[in-house]
């Protein structure tokens, strides 16, 4: 067992680990944020993305020991503390960026990933930001529109491919 200290969506946190304990396990089980999804354990559907020092990564990917000292942002973290949605968000629920739900965490830290790098991305930029994350519900179309809409741009209408 080892202990770790990080700072997870703006609050200290310190706990006794093993040191195979995934950041997955870490957050749901220790923490007890169950918004970040266990899809695969793989990395294949990006459905437990979080933000560690401000970086995209997939939680199942990392030991809660590798975040030592991190600063830590999950979904749990987008909203306002009054549990108002943020521009990302908010643009899900009116594109209608989700039906299941299962993927929506991953796809919002992956949208806000994106547009704090990008601010205007174009479609085809979205949809490649987007590779690492699965949705199997909505054919991605909604999803892109969704981002788009956060980034403030008009929304036209996407294309299938």
């Amino acid at each position: 067992m080892a202990e770790v200290t990080m700072k997870v969506n703006g609050k200290s946190v310190t706990k006794s680990v093993k040191g195979n304990t995934l950041m997955t396990e870490f957050l749901r089980d220790e923490l007890r944020l169950t918004g970040t999804h266990v899809g695969c354990d793989t990395s294949q559907c990006g459905a437990c993305t979080i933000h560690v020092n401000g970086k995209q990564v997939k939680a199942c990917t990392m030991f809660a020991g590798e975040c030592d000292g991190a600063e830590i942002g999950t979904i749990e973290g987008q909203a306002a503390p009054d549990g108002t949605l943020n521009a990302i968000q908010a643009a899900f629920k009116e594109y209608h960026g989700l039906q299941c739900g299962f993927c929506t965490p991953g796809m919002v830290m992956a949208a806000s990933s994106l547009l704090k790098d990008n601010p205007k991305p174009t479609e085809a930029e979205v949809r490649h930001h987007l590779e690492g994350n699965i949705c199997r519900c909505t054919g991605y179309h909604n999803i892109v529109r969704a981002i788009l809409a956060a980034s403030g741009q008009d929304v036209p209408a996407v294309a299938a491919e």
